[in-house]
């Protein structure tokens, strides 16, 4: 019985939350309406604030309060994690306003969307390449913003997502005997990603993708195969000499040597 009550309590009481908002929204007051629209905006309550503002919109344009009123509707969309909304909504501003003060918030904020969309690292990527896009070109904008040192860091988180999606790639094709194809995703990972501190392990794992693609192929086409094992070794030997990985990638030629040297 008392859950009863409960119930009908919390349904009277959104009743008239409701009740009372649509009688705000009927409101022939602007002035009005965009006070309670700041009011629902600082009381975190972004949905009623979108209503409100949209509401109120075409009466302020022109109005020295238009470009602030217009902020916080666009942020209203980015704190209710409505992000394309928000996006096309920043986007807009600064075309209205290219010289405002809150210009350089709003552009970082834009790019900020594409990073909130950004999915994991086994989805399409669409959005974090965009992300990495409009960062950099907020940073190139704005180069002495304080913005800037996290602008980088999530640009950075990015390209780790896409050097993990490549990764994946690369070890699906291993995992699924396709080892050439693995070899050449794996060669990509230690050419695109020159400053990972996976790049070593990268080029090991491509000089192994590449035996393994040898040892499995017809009698006729190993010899030139094997040889390809010693080139992407050679490579590896130069590029990461002092690397931990190199006796583990020496053990890998000593058996291509070893094969090569039968086959004379």
């Amino acid at each position: 019985m008392n859950r009863i009550i409960v119930a009908l309590i919390v349904i009277f009481g959104l009743s008239s939350c409701t009740s009372k908002f649509q009688k705000i929204l009927k409101n022939k007051d602007i002035d009005y309406k965009v006070k309670m629209a700041e009011q629902y905006f600082g009381a975190k309550k972004y949905r009623n604030a979108q209503q409100l503002f949209e509401n109120v919109m075409p009466f302020v344009k022109g109005t020295p309060r238009y470009e602030e009123l217009y902020v916080k509707f666009a942020n209203s969309y980015y704190y209710d994690k409505d992000y394309e909304n928000a996006e096309n909504l920043f986007k807009t501003f600064v075309e209205y306003f290219p010289n405002s003060p809150k210009t350089e918030e709003v552009e970082y904020l834009r790019a900020l969307t594409y990073y909130k969309r950004s999915p994991k690292a086994e989805l399409d990527q669409t959005t974090t390449n965009r992300t990495i896009l409009t960062m950099q070109v907020f940073i190139d904008a704005h180069p002495t913003s304080p913005r800037v040192k996290e602008a980088t860091e999530v640009i950075d988180a990015c390209r780790e997502k896409l050097e993990l999606k490549d990764f994946k790639t690369a070890t699906l094709y291993d995992n699924l005997a396709l080892y050439r194809a693995a070899a050449i995703s794996y060669g990509l990972l230690s050419d695109n990603y020159p400053d990972s501190k996976k790049s070593d392990q990268y080029k090991l794992l491509t000089v192994k993708a590449y035996y393994k693609f040898a040892v499995n192929s017809f009698e006729d086409k190993q010899k030139e195969r094997f040889e390809k094992v010693t080139t992407e070794y050679n490579d590896f030997v130069d590029r990461f000499s002092d690397s931990p990985l190199l006796p583990e990638a020496k053990k890998i030629k000593q058996l291509t040597d070893n094969f090569l040297n039968n086959k004379k």
